[in-house]
């Protein structure tokens, strides 16, 4: 199995956490893609910068999808020939999703809802522990639009500046370790999900210092995103998912455009051999 794992943010030392936590979590056999926006910002925090994710993460897919050699490939991902087999969007808040759901036929997991999935199974009433304040009514969002609204205890956050989105971890570990104790505590948490790629891998320095389960989002999507690859479910051609119907465009790039016309390719094949 080959994954291809997109750090939404411009920030390599991000996906440094990102790949090794990653690298820990799959199973053997499991090969891992990682690469990082080739534009955006250092970290998301708001709606607005989320948007501008998605263009990115949607650039990255499409370099795997749409043309292979000139030749029109289907909705699968390629790197050198070899297929990708399922992507993992490994920022909290899940940009771009679920519209990146309609470019590809392979399944597109964001670490958001692997990791509500994987709280959601352990769990009633799950905490988020998140880097920053302004970050909360996004996730809040998230949480709603994944119909858990309901089971969410609380979001809890650090409410100081950081020095740098890649020492989040060093710099504030007793803190994210208080705020957790306290979701448990005070607000009844079931579980509680370390959320954001800069805390890729605390979970495991936490393990046995918070009372309850404890979810690490990139390790939750790369076995979420195995798991689905495996069950070999199939590709929408139909409903919500389907891939946009073909109209005329301007301004895209090369690789996007040609994503495109593959995924709308083969979903008129698809309705052609039904009909």
């Amino acid at each position: 199995m080959k994954l291809l794992v997109i750090n939404p943010n411009i920030s390599e030392d991000v996906t440094a956490l990102i790949e090794s936590e990653a690298l820990r979590s799959a199973s053997p056999g499991t090969e891992l893609v990682v690469r990082t926006a080739g534009h955006g910002v250092e970290y998301i925090e708001t709606r607005f910068e989320s948007l501008i994710a998605a263009g990115a993460v949607a650039e990255i897919i499409a370099e795997y999808s749409g043309e292979v050699d000139g030749v029109a490939a289907s909705r699968a991902g390629r790197i050198g020939g070899a297929p990708i087999d399922g992507v993992v969007v490994a920022a909290f808040g899940d940009p771009g999703m679920p519209a990146l759901k309609e470019l590809t036929d392979i399944p597109v997991i964001g670490i958001t809802e692997a990791a509500l999935c994987a709280a959601a199974l352990q769990g009633h009433r799950f905490s988020i522990i998140a880097i920053s304040d302004r970050i909360r009514p996004w996730y809040l969002d998230c949480v709603e639009r994944f119909g858990l609204g309901g089971r969410l205890a609380s979001i809890r956050s650090i409410n100081e500046s950081l020095n740098g989105i890649g020492s989040v971890q060093q710099d504030f570990k007793e803190t994210l370790l208080a705020l957790s104790r306290q979701a448990v505590a005070e607000d009844g948490a079931d579980v509680v999900i370390l959320a954001g790629a800069p805390l890729a891998g605390l979970a495991r320095d936490l393990r046995g210092q918070i009372p309850v389960p404890v979810v690490d989002g990139i390790s939750a999507g790369i076995r979420m995103a195995e798991a689905v690859v495996g069950l070999h479910s199939g590709a929408h051609r139909a409903g919500a998912f389907a891939p946009p119907p073909a109209k005329a465009r301007r301004g895209l790039s090369e690789n996007l455009d040609a994503a495109l016309a593959a995924a709308q390719s083969a979903s008129a094949a698809s309705k052609n051999a039904a009909s």
